[in-house]
């Protein structure tokens, strides 16, 4: 059974920082896209960030970006979001992505495989 779970998320303040977890399991990754998406109340599933398989591959919404780092770890199957500069509109359900292409990247509807999602607060 192939999965992905999310792990790390949590309450901060504005400014504080977090790092999401997402470990794959069931299959190998390495040559996958993977992707952070977030969805607050009321709102639709919005990109984030996204990795290649290539670590030097990375893209990021303008929102997050210079706030955000994403990361991965081949060998453990793992890719990482490091947030920090937080602010209130980050709060949202963050979920992690696969999808073996890199086209459309930013598109949530052709990704192969998603985690359960990981609550993010930031209290201002």
């Amino acid at each position: 059974q192939v999965q992905l779970v999310e792990s790390g998320g949590g309450f901060v303040h504005t400014g504080g920082s977090l790092r999401l977890s997402c470990a794959g399991s069931g299959r190998t990754f390495s040559s996958y896209v993977m992707s952070w998406f977030r969805q607050a109340p009321g709102k639709e599933r919005e990109f984030v960030a996204a990795i290649g398989w290539s670590v030097r591959s990375t893209y990021y919404s303008d929102s997050v970006k210079g706030r955000f780092t994403i990361s991965r770890d081949n060998a453990k199957n793992t890719v990482y979001l490091q947030m920090d500069s937080l602010k209130p509109e980050d709060t949202a359900v963050y979920y992690c992505a696969a999808k073996p292409g890199a086209s459309a990247y930013y598109i949530w509807t052709g990704y192969q495989y998603w985690g359960q999602g990981t609550q993010v607060t930031v209290s201002s």
